[in-house]
């Protein structure tokens, strides 16, 4: 009974967005809000998203304060499909739409698969009573929402990834190793997990030696206790249940080094889970899509993954 009033409300707040103008709807690109009520909000009528646009295009966006989901639906659609919830990086203080987001999500599509490209609020003691968690609040409704619906989308609900790029990446492996963390009422009665992660040049850990500064302290603060970073260093806390993992990282990148993936990817073979690492000799950092030398190669590698774990 909750679900069925919780989706009704969704609807009718997804009715107000669209008739008031704030979003456009098509075929391939439906933008609908994460939350019928934001958990934990803090109203701050002077914190508003500033959206960069080009040819009428959002490149990026900062100070998020109200999440929602972009649904991009393949062309052709088939039964028990692969979906991905991505997470756009920017160091938690923007987010790189476009390059990190909807040309990914495109690229999902003529794979066949159906993609979900979140824009999730921006840490602030502004907008939310505790912003270490505010992030993973949206990303486990995200997961929750998209499994939640599979049916709807032909979507097979043991098929639902994440994908994160940098701070978008600590993001995404946070949803992956904190699934079962209780941070909000959901009501949704499904799981948080994500069946498997792609951490593309990812913030991982948080420790002071390797972490991204600036991811660090908009997440955490200036000054973060041990516990704290203990916490949010995910590399600490996967587990045999950790979801199979595809990670890639360029070994020249200065921003988000390295052993970021690296460490990770050695607990998850301590752990026994599956996982593969692509380190690439040059691309420095955000890439995207990939640019030129071995890192162009990274989605064809992404592909053959998934394909090989029966995700495509």
């Amino acid at each position: 009974m909750k679900n069925t009033k919780t989706q009704s409300l969704r609807k009718i707040t997804f009715s107000f967005f669209l008739f008031s103008g704030i979003f456009t709807v098509n075929a391939q690109n439906q933008v609908i809000p994460l939350w019928n009520k934001i958990p934990d909000e803090i109203k701050a009528p002077d914190y508003k998203e500033k959206p960069e646009l080009k040819d009428g295009k959002m490149q990026s966006t900062s100070q998020v304060s109200v999440p929602t989901l972009s649904i991009f639906i393949p062309k052709e659609t088939k039964r028990n499909q692969t979906a991905v919830v991505i997470c756009p990086g920017g160091g938690y203080t923007h987010l790189a739409f476009d390059k990190e987001g909807t040309k990914v999500a495109e690229w999902f599509n003529s794979l066949g698969i159906t993609a979900f490209v979140l824009k999730y609020r921006m840490p602030t003691d502004l907008t939310m009573k505790n912003k270490n968690v505010g992030p993973l609040q949206d990303a486990q409704e995200a997961i929750r929402y998209v499994r939640q619906n599979a049916a709807k989308w032909n979507i097979d609900p043991n098929k639902i990834g994440i994908l994160g790029f940098s701070a978008g990446g600590h993001l995404a492996s946070t949803a992956s190793t904190h699934y079962d963390d209780k941070v909000y009422e959901s009501a949704f009665k499904v799981s948080a997990r994500p069946d498997f992660s792609l951490l593309i040049y990812p913030v991982i850990s948080m420790e002071n030696e390797i972490t991204h500064k600036g991811s660090q302290i908009n997440l955490l603060g200036n000054n973060p206790s041990k516990e704290l970073i203990d916490s949010f260093s995910n590399e600490k806390k996967v587990t045999a249940q950790t979801p199979p993992t595809f990670l890639i990282h360029a070994t020249d990148d200065t921003v988000v080094i390295p052993e970021n993936s690296i460490n990770y990817y050695l607990a998850l073979k301590k752990n026994g889970v599956s996982a593969e690492l692509h380190i690439y000799e040059k691309g420095g950092h955000g890439f995207g899509l990939g640019i030129s030398d071995t890192n162009k190669f990274w989605t064809r590698d992404c592909e053959e993954w998934l394909k090989a774990n029966g995700y495509n």
